[in-house]
Parts: C-alpha cells; sequence; structure tokens
C-alpha cells in the first residue's frame, strides 16, 4: 500500500520523525510532500528557517521515506494523490477534517501529534536565546 503524507518539515525534530515512521507503517512505500517556501509563506506568513531544497534532502535521507516531491499547492493534494497512485493519505491531527474529501480517492488517516513538541515552539525559544 502506498502511503502519502505532507508538511513543511522546517527545524527537522523528533515530533517530524514520529509521524514519518508512523505513516509508513501503514503500508509499503511511504511518500512525502515536502510544502515549497512558497507555500509555507502562504500557509504561515513567514518564511521557513531551511530552505525547501534542504528540507526536501533532510526528508529524502530518512529510511522510512522512499519519495520525495515538492508540493506547491494545497489545492492540488487530490492531484499529488493521484499521480503518485497513493492508497492512503495520512495527516497530523492539527489538519483532522480539512482532507474528508478525498477519502473517494483513498483512505485518509489523522494521527496524533507529537506532544509538547512544535516547529513554531522552537522558532519561539531560539528568538528567546539570543
Amino acid at each position: 500500500m502506498k502511503i502519502i503524507t505532507f508538511g513543511t518539515f522546517d527545524m527537522f525534530h523528533i515530533g517530524h520523525l514520529n509521524i514519518l515512521e508512523r505513516a509508513k507503517e501503514q503500508g509499503d512505500r511511504l511518500i512525502v510532500g515536502v510544502s515549497s517556501d512558497a507555500l509555507n509563506f502562504s500557509k504561515k506568513s513567514r518564511n521557513p528557517i531551511c530552505d525547501e531544497d534542504a528540507r526536501m534532502r533532510i526528508v529524502s535521507a530518512l529510511k522510512c521515506v522512499d519519495e520525495v516531491f515538492l508540493e506547491e499547492s494545497l489545492a492540488l493534494k487530490a492531484e499529488y494523490i493521484q499521480r503518485h497512485q497513493a492508497d492512503c493519505l495520512i495527516m497530523g491531527d492539527d489538519w483532522a477534517g480539512k482532507f474528508d474529501h478525498l477519502a473517494d480517492l483513498c483512505k485518509v488517516i489523522y494521527l496524533p501529534r507529537t506532544p509538547a513538541i512544535s516547529t513554531t515552539q522552537l522558532i519561539e525559544v531560539v528568538k528567546e536565546i539570543k
């Protein structure tokens, strides 16, 4: 079974690794869409700390990840699912319900996020240290 997931994966941390490893456990092949710098800015009104090439390289290096591509638009999720022939979309539960409309293309699962860790939180900690 092919699993597809998406994320920014900025300042890669244990929460990212946890969700990717749990996603891989759901199938044979894990395909990851890494949000482009422009998409990240449109979602969060800030540029990522690490650029898209670095983030794609980090995610590609993980043994649980089989394929990585650049996600350029949230509106193209259905196209990405079809292009990669994914059987299941897995997202963090912070997106719960937002992709249920894709259930006619593939199974949709929302996994719990790792408690007490987020990229936004890490960025705030680093700002305080300066």
